[in-house]
């Protein structure tokens, strides 16, 4: 696995990560032509507290063997929504309900998705 080269890159590369451990709904919204916090956020659930930790867990790990670290991560204390920012990439890691109540999708539904289903499993 290679250090990826652009923020498109690093999304593709968090959603394997995030599906290998089997997060569910796996989106990636692209924002960078409506906000300046950064070009994309991924949004995936977890089944359960441990797994939403478990999901955050791991692209911590993978993307550190990388040598790429977040400048910020919110959450772990509740594991209700656990939020990694990589500059360019925001990761967003919900138990179900708690993405539910938020409606992250719906708030940004003028942002484009990107397609990343070639890049999910199938289950």
């Amino acid at each position: 696995m290679n250090k990826p080269n652009s923020s498109e890159e690093l999304v593709r590369e968090i959603v394997k990560i995030l599906d290998s451990k089997k997060a569910l709904d796996i989106t990636a919204i692209q924002i960078k032509d409506l906000s300046t916090i950064g070009d994309y956020f991924v949004v995936a659930s977890g089944n359960s507290g441990a797994q939403v930790k478990a999901l955050a867990e791991e692209v911590d790990e993978k993307l550190s063997a990388l040598g790429i670290q977040p400048k910020r991560v919110e959450g772990y204390q509740t594991c209700l929504w656990i939020l990694m920012d990589y500059y360019d990439v925001i990761v967003h890691i919900f138990n179900k309900e708690t993405r539910e109540f938020y409606g992250l999708e719906r708030l940004w539904s003028d942002a484009p998705k990107m397609d990343v289903s070639h890049l999910l499993t199938e289950d």
